[in-house]
């Protein structure tokens, strides 16, 4: 099978292009083309608006007896959107450009043609002041007398605005020039008292700080050290160095615990009547005497009944009781028999 898409195709050797008969097609034929509007329109018949960039299937045809500079002219059929109407334009490429030719009128064509007309008279102006030097003099006076007539239009609009509007323009200038200096002078005077607020809010704290100091060095008592004898050591406990920093250094963040109460100042001691104290002199010292009594018999009472005294029956016991009976002025053991 050989192939579809061949550059060269295979021509007989017996092969005559001139039997091939040849295509016979009018020269005005037309061909469908799909285009863009090329300028902003408005259609004739119903008035629609069609903008530049709108979307054609258009036909397209080369315009009999119309050549610039060897090239062909093309014109071109398209139908409104609303009414159907046939439109036609054709290249212009003069002026690199389309023009209108039947079935829709061209919008801004007035500017257009305006500034074609400009176009044309700077050049017709040019042309004949090329040729003609008095001509080119003659343009200029007229130039500078168009000048100064503009001018002086424009000074006697100026002059009747402010006859109608009677506003004096120096005095709002100088109004306004006063108005800036005195905002000015203002903010300068503001930022003079906030230096000064602060540069006093900064100093009575700093003299807050320093009086703060000077009271809490003045409540710091200073700490005489006591005059040691020799023999305070023998009743000082000897305790390690180590247990004192800690006891110190729990002292000073926690506080020193107070073996008196709190609500110690608030009993009140009752004052002792002299009857009152004799008793209870009498009651301790009676309550000493039994005290000690008891003390020598326990010893006593673990002795056999011989060693307590000549009978067994506890005699020498009850002697012993009278003899602790006594008063403490006499003797605590009997005379010579």
């Amino acid at each position: 099978m050989s192939e579809r898409k061949v550059l060269n195709k295979y021509y007989p050797p017996d092969f005559d292009p001139s039997k091939i008969p040849k295509l016979k097609l009018p020269k005005d034929r037309q061909y469908v083309v799909r285009l863009m509007a090329p300028f902003n329109m408005r259609c004739k018949t119903c008035g629609e608006y069609i903008y530049k960039g709108k979307k054609f299937n258009a036909r397209k045809e080369t315009v009999q007896n119309e050549v610039y500079l060897g090239l062909p002219i093309f014109r071109f059929y398209i139908k409104c959107t609303r009414c159907l109407a046939e439109i036609t334009f054709k290249t212009d490429p003069e002026n690199t450009d389309y023009t209108m030719e039947h079935g829709a009128t061209r919008n801004f064509q007035a500017e257009k043609l305006l500034e074609e007309e400009e176009k044309r008279v700077q050049k017709e102006r040019e042309e004949e002041e090329l040729n003609n030097p008095m001509k080119v003099l003659e343009n200029r006076t007229k130039d500078s007398k168009l000048e100064m007539e503009v001018l002086e239009n424009l000074q006697e609009l100026k002059e009747l605005n402010q006859r109608q509007a009677n506003v004096d323009f120096e005095s709002m200038l100088k109004q306004y020039k006063d108005y800036e200096e005195e905002r000015k002078r203002r903010e300068l005077e503001e930022d003079e008292k906030e230096m000064k607020a602060m540069l006093e809010q900064a100093q009575s704290r700093r003299f807050l700080e320093d009086s703060d100091s000077d009271e809490e060095a003045d409540k710091v008592p200073s700490r005489s050290v006591p005059k040691m004898k020799p023999t305070d050591i023998l009743q000082e406990d000897m305790e390690p160095q180590s247990k004192k920093l800690k006891t110190e250094s729990w002292e000073k963040s926690v506080g020193k615990l107070n073996s008196k109460s709190q609500l110690a100042g608030l009993v009140t001691v009752k004052k002792q009547t002299p009857s009152s104290a004799a008793a209870n002199g009498v009651e301790k010292q009676t309550t000493s005497l039994s005290s000690g009594r008891q003390r020598i018999l326990r010893p006593l009472r673990c002795l056999p009944g011989a060693a307590r005294g000549r009978r067994g029956d506890g005699a020498g016991e009850q002697r012993l009781h009278g003899a602790l009976r006594r008063p403490a002025g006499g003797s605590r053991f009997p005379g010579p028999r």
